[in-house]
């Protein structure tokens, strides 16, 4: 056996032995968490006229701004990327044990929130929809594979950074796009909340992986926190819509430097002691992370000059941003 095959091998033995924590988290997610459905949420109350309830959500949405549909946009696309998640999870957590069983339930769940923005934005006529459809179909045609390495413990730091980002990005939309139309406020707040309970089972996990394991677990840990690309990476005109995002004050790279020094906080990697040589390499490597995403943001707002965009998506307006 090679050094890497051993090395994975000793992973996997760390994942098997935290499988009743898996259980207990798992019961304390299904426990507090309040299941909702996307037609419960976006149907006409009680005694109102289906037409009616249409026509005025309709009538509101007219003024949602382009940066907020640009945002909406991106938030939809990057959850109907599920189906690559299921697969890198089922990849490299496998399928016959419990993590196959939160691989399912996560699924399920994650399910909705494409589900919802889907229909919310078809009904509220917030994009061409042929042309989101036509987006969602390039995105999920190109694939996603990260630079994960097969290696189990990158998954985990992975999912707990991407979980919070778009547990943030999901409430800062719908606060930004709620001033014209209260409804999408109330749908991504449904979202948000629970991207964060998510947030919450795969950092719980890496933390207890980090305990187990931390010369290992801070090698992942270092190759992952100081950057990760998005899920949506590789959809038609990323770049462009994260631009008008981080614009919008939504989502940028100071909410990823918050994310990062708050997992460092939460999985206590200052303090951990007792490491071996690539222990303690990762460890200051990943302390040193906060400081160069400090300088890439202060950079990219320094660079960053009133530029016009329009996209297809959104009817081809023409809007200017600072």
């Amino acid at each position: 056996m090679n050094p890497v095959e051993h090395e994975t091998l000793s992973k996997i033995e760390v994942l098997a032995g935290l499988e009743s924590l898996v259980v207990e988290l798992m019961a304390s997610h299904e426990a507090k968490r309040v299941l909702w459905f996307p037609t419960e949420l976006l149907q006409a109350p009680p005694g109102e006229d289906p037409d009616r309830h249409l026509k005025a959500l309709r009538e509101r949405a007219r003024g949602i701004s382009d940066p907020a549909r640009v945002a909406l946009a991106l938030n939809l696309l990057t959850e109907e990327g599920l189906p690559h998640f299921h697969r890198l999870l089922a990849v490299y957590l496998g399928t016959d044990s419990i993590w196959a069983k939160w691989n399912n339930l996560w699924t399920a769940e994650e399910d909705r929130h494409g589900a919802i923005l889907h229909d919310y934005t078809r009904d509220a006529g917030v994009f061409d929809p042929v042309v989101i459809e036509k987006m969602q179909f390039e995105y999920i045609k190109a694939g996603f594979e990260p630079e994960w390495d097969r290696d189990p413990y990158r998954v985990f730091v992975y999912t707990s950074l991407q979980e919070r980002a778009t547990q943030v990005s999901h409430a800062n939309t719908g606060k930004f796009a709620s001033q014209y139309e209260p409804m999408i406020g109330t749908v991504l707040a449904n979202v948000a909340k629970e991207e964060a309970r998510h947030y919450t089972f795969y950092r719980s996990v890496f933390k207890a992986v980090i305990e187990r394991d931390p010369n290992q677990g801070l090698v992942a840990a270092s190759k992952i926190m100081p950057a990760i690309d998005m899920p949506g990476v590789n959809m038609p005109h990323f770049r462009e819509l994260a631009d008008v995002v981080r614009r919008a004050g939504i989502y940028g790279p100071r909410d990823y430097l918050s994310i990062v020094q708050e997992l460092i906080k939460y999985w206590s990697i200052e303090s951990l002691g007792g490491l071996n040589d690539l222990g303690r390499m990762a460890q200051e490597k990943i302390m040193g992370i906060p400081a160069r995403l400090e300088r890439i943001a202060d950079i990219m707002e320094k660079k960053t000059k009133p530029k016009s965009f329009a996209f297809d998506v959104v009817f081809n307006r023409v809007f200017a941003m600072e």
